[in-house]
């Protein structure tokens, strides 16, 4: 899979050349592109950014910096052109699986007040949001895109980890114990150290159901 990142502010994304995400790089399991808006502006100055007609606060991306950005990175429109905004649908793991079936993702990311609507007319095709609530811009929503559906390319992760995660079956994660047996007066769970697998399924099953029912009550409609 390859994924370019289109940013105002392309060292916020050093963290994706760490841990998991960082290795698949390398091992060639997927690849991330972090493109600089900056360099296809037609201004001396690198100015990407203006006044909004009709007056208000903050700032807007230009279009031309954009539209020549998108051109040059995607210009055959091979890629799922995706806008990191508060007014997309809202991303989940459902999403996630819909994305890493993918072979190319384009994720801009907007700042100040977001971009001309005119770029997301001409060349963007959804928007996609985080969540309800409102960032200083898309630099760290496209990098839990780009993280979340990097784990789904197949290399990335043990496949028998994906399966036993939230949301895997409808229902958050069962909780998980390591060395020591104690911590701080505090046991781990006498059936996990049973070797019984059929009482231990039974446990988990039971706990992501009682988690779900108690933060996410939703996932069980």
């Amino acid at each position: 899979m390859k994924i370019d990142i289109l940013t105002l502010f392309p060292d916020m994304f050093a963290p994706l050349k760490e841990s998991i995400i960082g290795r698949a790089v390398k091992n060639g399991k997927i690849q991330i592109n972090v493109h600089d808006i900056r360099d296809y502006t037609l201004d001396k100055h690198k100015k990407c950014d203006d006044t909004p007609f009709g007056g208000g606060a903050g700032m807007v991306m230009m279009a031309q910096p954009i539209a020549s950005a998108i051109e040059s990175v995607d210009p055959e429109h091979k890629s799922r052109r995706i806008f990191l905004s508060p007014k997309g649908r809202v991303f989940n793991q459902n999403i996630v699986k819909e994305y890493a079936k993918l072979s190319d993702l384009l994720l801009l990311c907007g700042h100040y007040e977001g971009v001309d609507q005119r770029v997301i007319d001409l060349y963007i095709d959804e928007e996609l949001s985080v969540g309800d609530y409102v960032l200083t811009g898309g630099e760290i929503p496209a990098m839990a895109v780009a993280d979340a559906v990097s784990r789904y390319v197949d290399g990335v992760i043990n496949e028998a980890s994906l399966n036993e995660e939230s949301f895997s079956g409808g229902l958050l994660e069962y909780p998980q114990y390591t060395k020591p047996q104690e911590f701080m007066g505090l046991k781990v769970p006498d059936v996990l150290l049973s070797g019984n697998h059929g009482e231990i399924a039974k446990w988990r099953k039971e706990k992501a159901e009682e988690i779900t029912r108690k933060n996410r009550p939703d996932l069980l409609k």
